[in-house]
């Protein structure tokens, strides 16, 4: 395993971190707890130290608190995430910062993020409730160690955002070989290093979508489609730690084995063309760019939205309308036919995406 000095800091991180947002779940929808300890614990057990939650994610800070116990929380850094949308006053930092401190059973956090800062909420939320302010004391009191965020906006935000505090130890960022100049891409990422800061990247896999692709698109590709997805990233030298949502064993067993043999430059010029090339036909089959994150669930007539957008997705990569549309009427009541165009999945998207117009025309094509 790779472990890479984390910018400024004292920290030198596995390369490959776990992403807690996605964990295996019951039937009734909750978190497989004894899946979750038991799989944790096997990567970190084979060299990932990395781990990363937030509180917006259903349950998970809980779940990773107890996967942490018996002696696992010193063997890794440990990062989370403050809803920076739910803060109504500046008492709200510390009351949401112990809380979080409660759920994950630990004194301290080694990494705290600002969580899916845009534009709007760096000036709505984090300059109106002093939140840096606050970070600060809590650095001071230890609580935290270092602080950083993750972003979804355009380019110029994240660069109001980079400049606009002179202490941010990280961030956090989406990238893959479809979005190099997508919010804050690769320039985004060179900045932050130019900066000293180190980077965490989000979406390495765009929530699935490069771990299937057309065989078209895999025939270009050095390796398989997940490792050559993860080594493009880790073949620079400006990338700190590239989070995986690994729900299953199997991607947790093959993701440790090709971090193995992460490092920078690992990967040929010609290698790194054609992941490039790669990146350019996908962009070319798919027409929306959700990630599946759920952040739109919040829908008051509990659509299915990242259901659509893959179903529609996959008709996209495999020209199988007939399946699409099967698997669209399947859906009932939870299928797009319910939005009444409020607007509220748009606000909590972190692609920015169109949402209810998007709906409206994949409705459109298979009701």
């Amino acid at each position: 395993m790779d472990y890479r000095k984390f910018g400024r800091t004292d920290l030198s991180p596995s390369v490959l971190g776990f992403g807690m947002m996605r964990l295996k779940t019951n039937e009734d929808g909750t978190i497989d707890e004894n899946w979750a300890i038991k799989t944790l614990r096997y990567a970190i057990d084979h060299g990932l130290s990395y781990v990363d939650t937030a509180y917006a994610y259903p349950d998970s800070e809980r779940v990773t608190g107890l996967c942490l116990q018996d002696g696992y929380r010193e063997k890794v850094t440990l990062a989370t995430k403050l809803p920076v949308v739910k803060l109504t006053c500046e008492e709200d930092f510390e009351t949401i910062l112990d809380e979080q401190l409660r759920r994950l059973q630990t004194d301290h956090i080694d990494v705290y993020l600002l969580h899916a800062l845009n534009l709007s909420r760096w000036e709505e939320y984090v300059k109106k409730y002093n939140i840096l302010a606050h970070a600060e004391k809590a650095r001071a009191k230890g609580k935290i160690r270092y602080l950083g965020f993750s972003f979804h906006d355009s380019l110029d935000a994240f660069k109001t955002i980079l400049n606009g505090y002179d202490k941010w130890d990280f961030c956090q960022i989406q990238l893959n070989y479809m979005d190099t100049h997508y919010q804050a891409g690769l320039e985004g990422l060179q900045l932050a290093h130019e900066n000293g800061l180190a980077v965490v990247i989000m979406e390495p896999l765009r929530g699935g979508t490069l771990a299937n692709v057309p065989e078209q698109v895999a025939k270009m590709l050095p390796k398989n489609p997940v490792e050559s997805a993860l080594d493009f990233l880790w073949n620079m030298k400006e990338v700190n730690v590239v989070l995986s949502g690994m729900n299953e064993m199997q991607q947790v067993e093959q993701n440790l084995s090709y971090a193995e043999n992460a490092r920078p430059g690992m990967l040929t010029e010609s290698e790194n063309q054609a992941i490039l090339a790669a990146g350019d036909a996908m962009r070319a089959v798919l027409s929306v760019p959700c990630t599946g994150c759920n952040y739109c669930s919040t829908c008051p007539n509990e659509i299915a939205i990242p259901d659509i957008f893959k179903i529609n997705n996959q008709r996209q990569l495999d020209g199988n309308y007939s399946a699409a549309k099967a698997k669209y009427q399947e859906l009932g009541k939870k299928n797009a036919q319910a939005c009444v165009s409020c607007g509220l999945c748009e606000e909590q998207c972190p692609q920015q995406i169109p949402v209810y117009h998007k709906l409206a025309e994949i409705h459109k094509m298979y009701a």
